[in-house]
């Protein structure tokens, strides 16, 4: 399923035009803080032989309340043989924005980054939850994010930040996914296998700035809505900074 390519231009548009958003509408805004979400990002690739031990394993957090999920392809593998159809060259700047961010300098799949705060192997469960447990204490500081959808428009809510967040600022990210993708993989390491992919990012789109205050986005629905497809909204320090606000779109 593809996003077409006028709704994309649009969203970019709205999110450099103050008139998208508000402080203080006269939507009622989310609490100033809430437990967050954990968010798990998976970087993987259809070429990659190590890769659908970690798919299957995104799949059982995808399933678990009060997580949200998220697997993101890389194009950097293509040259092994099969050039994956999920991925996105966007996902692979993301990746490297992260490994500058934690440090590592590397970049590989499949790589899991928690909360934009830490990374580990993104096939061993038990690195993972241990990745989880060390980033618990920031999440319950969060800041709060709701989002909802009447079917013609979408709409985004931050919170303001507490003392906690003082001089804080982020970008606004709303994910568009695909819960479930099943590709046959007929050529490089992967041949002859078929794959499942679970809640597959399309598109990560900048849609706002968050200067620390209360604010309401509203963008119109469109293709945002297209049978089948699920939105988050990620609210993210710097490039490649920790994830301080997250949620899934309610219907």
């Amino acid at each position: 399923m593809r996003i077409r390519s006028e709704f994309l231009a649009l969203l970019a548009l709205l999110a450099l035009t103050p008139a998208a958003y508000g402080q203080g509408a006269s939507q009622q805004a989310p609490a100033t803080s809430a437990a967050m979400p954990v968010v798990l990002e998976l970087f993987t690739s259809q070429g990659c032989s190590s890769c659908p031990a970690a798919d299957a394993l995104l799949k059982t957090y995808a399933e678990r309340p009060g997580v949200i999920a998220l697997s993101l392809s890389v194009d950097y593998w293509d040259h092994l043989g099969w050039k994956d159809t999920l991925a996105n060259p966007k996902h692979a700047m993301r990746q490297r924005a992260y490994a500058k961010a934690l440090g590592s300098g590397n970049v590989y799949t499949p790589q899991l980054v928690i909360d934009g705060a830490a990374e580990t192997i993104g096939s061993n469960k038990a690195m993972i939850e241990k990745a989880i447990g060390r980033t618990s204490a920031a999440r319950m500081s969060g800041v709060a994010v709701a989002a909802k959808s009447d079917g013609k428009r979408v709409m985004i809510e931050i919170a303001g930040g507490t003392t906690e967040h003082a001089g804080a600022s982020g970008t606004i990210w709303l994910a568009i996914v695909s819960p479930q993708v099943d590709e046959k993989i007929k050529h490089g390491e992967n041949r002859g296998r078929m794959l499942s992919y679970y809640n597959v990012v399309r598109e990560l789109t900048a849609v706002g700035m968050w200067a620390g205050k209360p604010m309401t986005i509203e963008l119109p629905a469109g293709s945002l809505m297209e049978a089948g497809n699920r939105c988050a909204v990620l609210l993210q320090s710097g490039e490649g900074g920790r994830i301080v606000g997250a949620a899934w779109m309610s219907p």
